[in-house]
């Protein structure tokens, strides 16, 4: 990260020279083990290097900026356990960027080796960018990748201990850095493997671009930990009884989601928090290679567990035969507890555990970053890339592309005849067509997915066997270019799309805010602004790419505009019920009413309301008055 300039708030955040030498000493100690007499020594001159280099600087907190790189230095030690250059490299990472220093003079003093790390890690100024100034700094730090993953870690770093402290940074700042984060680095540390960093990295983002969403589960994270005390210690005493009681040694330990990957499913599934089920789990880890292969232990773990409990049908994934593409390998499954809850286990070995906190870092074997695969599949990409840049009008959704290609976890469907097709996870049928052929993909109709008519904006699960019905007067329509996932198919669907007239949007089509919501604004080249929703996809996707154009908007109500919203809730039936609904939104606050659907099936009423607000203070409003009505369980709201 680019150093703050020196300003006069300095003095609040002293730390003396001896503690800077402590910190970069405990680099050092991570380091001793692994390291030769030789490459402590140049470890300990690229850190008084960088001292030197960076003694007039502070950052925004007001502490010395040496703090930064010692902090990148000890991810790069400690969290990642890289070699020397390194480690070198993770202290000089902004010395050429940032000071008078070269990289022939880095080159001259510490090697090729380290030179050409700092080099990747460095952002190239230019007068005029590609595409962004954001996305040619991706690019250059992607096209590294070709010959070396080693510079991409250490930007992983530099980006974790920036979102550490992100507290410094203005609103605006905290949005484009949140946003890069959630959109590249989080995914990209998923598909290495770091599955550590990427939870804290997602977490983080969450954190600065969504504080009241972040800080509302937070607070029903805590609530949940003491309501659960009671039963998840009798729930883990009786998994204690049993596995001492066969001999297993183990370690237990109980890991509830994080904000981030609770709100995520909020949203997929539709539920609320008090609705959204295995907010936690118990992860069962047991030795390596000390009774019998891994597999083997996670079964007998696995049969002893479930001549105790009652296993949830269907509930078993098999990660272990069917590793996740990042390299993540664990036995998940769900057994009923005594007070009727059912609580989902994960059962590792220490190897497994240790390959999901340093990915592709990680090898039982050897040492090497074995990632042949991905890298060459990489490489094809970049190769596409090249080749369309010219006729390609969309390459502006390159990162949105290279994101949804190599960065999500992977599902296998098959076509009828049972070929296997590797697609990105929430892939739809139509990146199964475009998978199957162009055409295929451009004159898609209708899918029809384990023998059931669906449309093909249908999203895929694993083990899908989908079929493709096409027509020549069908092509391409604008709601494709939010459900493809894949990269041939996106690149396709823009093609196509792009040559088309297009309307100019005020209000953002995909995430639809309304006044009163967290909201951001992107001005657009014909200098409108077009408002985003601060948890938008889209958004997060502009913030790091286009992170320059973010401005602040004051996104008020207005009397003349409406919005349609439809309220689905949820009751048992009654006399009366449907009228009390009704009188909620249109008797208490006048709003009108375009549509009501109900279904009624075994006492149970769903109900569906759609009509038109102002704002979203109504919306909150008309829902705790919903919420409010006898006999009603559930209620939420969507925005279209």
């Amino acid at each position: 990260m680019k150093p703050q300039e020196t300003n006069t708030d300095a003095t609040r955040y002293q730390i003396s020279e001896e503690e800077i030498t402590r910190r970069a000493q405990e680099v050092f100690s991570a380091m001793e083990k692994r390291s030769t007499l030789e490459e402590m020594q140049l470890i300990e001159d690229a850190f008084r290097y960088a001292r030197e280099a960076h003694r007039e600087q502070r950052r925004k907190t007001g502490e010395p900026y040496i703090i930064h790189p010692i902090a990148v230095a000890h991810i790069v030690a400690s969290e990642l356990q890289l070699d020397c250059p390194c480690v070198c490299a993770a202290f000089l990472h902004d010395v050429v960027e940032d000071t008078p220093t070269t990289i022939e003079h880095i080159r001259e003093l510490f090697g090729e080796d380290v030179a050409f790390l700092v080099s990747v890690v460095t952002k190239q100024k230019k007068q005029s960018y590609e595409m962004s100034k954001q996305i040619d700094n991706f690019k250059q730090m992607l096209d590294s990748l070709h010959n070396d993953i080693r510079a991409v870690l250490i930007k992983l770093a530099d980006r974790l201990h920036n979102m550490r402290t992100l507290d410094s940074m203005r609103p605006d700042k905290q949005m484009k850095i949140a946003g890069e984060t959630d959109y590249f680095y989080a995914p990209l540390a998923n598909r290495l493997g770091l599955y550590t960093i990427k939870i804290e990295l997602e977490n983080l983002s969450f954190r600065y671009r969504c504080p009241q969403w972040y800080y509302k589960i937070q607070e029903l994270i805590e609530k949940d930990k003491k309501l659960d005390e009671t039963r998840m210690a009798k729930f883990n005493s009786a998994l204690d009884e049993i596995l001492q009681s066969n001999g297993i040694k183990y370690t237990r330990e109980i890991k509830y989601k994080q904000p981030y990957n609770i709100w995520r499913k909020m949203k997929t599934q539709d539920e609320d928090y008090e609705h959204l089920e295995c907010r936690h789990f118990t992860r069962i880890i047991f030795p390596s290679d000390i009774y019998m292969s891994d597999k083997n232990m996670v079964l007998k773990i696995y049969s002893l567990l479930t001549d105790k409990f009652k296993e949830r049908p269907n509930s078993i994934i098999n990660y272990i035969d069917l590793p996740k593409q990042n390299g993540y390998q664990a036995f998940h499954t769900q057994l009923l507890s005594d007070y009727g809850v059912w609580e989902e286990v994960h059962i590792q070995s220490e190897r497994m555990n240790k390959k999901t906190q340093l990915g592709y870092l990680f090898d039982s074997g050897s040492r090497e970053i074995d990632i042949r695969m991905w890298l060459r599949d990489f490489r094809s990409l970049l190769k596409d890339v090249a080749e369309n840049s010219e006729r390609d009008p969309s390459n502006n959704f390159f990162m949105q592309s290279v994101r949804a290609t190599f960065y999500n976890d992977d599902i296998q469907v098959y076509t009828p005849d049972g070929k296997a097709i590797l697609l990105p996870k929430n892939s739809t049928a139509i990146d199964f067509a475009f998978n199957i052929h162009t055409d295929i993909g451009m004159h898609a109709k209708y899918a029809k997915i384990n023998g059931h008519l669906a449309s093909v904006r249908t999203r895929l699960k694993r083990g899908d066997c989908v079929e493709i019905g096409t027509a020549p007067d069908t092509w391409p329509q604008e709601s494709w270019r939010n459900s493809a996932k894949s990269y041939k198919a996106l690149r396709h669907i823009h093609m196509y799309l792009d040559k088309l007239d297009k309307p100019k949007y005020i209000r953002c089509p995909y995430c639809h805010p309304i006044p009163g919501e967290e909201v951001i604004g992107f001005t657009l080249p014909d200098g409108q602004v077009m408002v985003h929703r601060r948890d938008c996809s889209e958004a997060i996707s502009l913030a790091s790419q286009q992170g320059d154009s973010i401005v602040a908007v004051d996104y008020c109500e207005d009397p003349n505009n409406v919005f349609p919203a439809i309220i689905t809730a949820k009751a048992v039936d009654r006399q009366h019920l449907l009228l009390d609904i009704i009188d909620s939104i249109s008797n208490k606050l006048q709003l009108s009413i375009d549509s009501l659907n109900t279904k009624t099936e075994d006492d149970i009423v769903t109900c569906q309301v759609t009509f038109f607000v102002h704002g979203y203070s109504e919306i909150k409003t008309i829902l705790n008055s919903i919420l409010s009505i006898p006999d009603v369980d559930e209620a939420n709201c969507r925005i279209e």
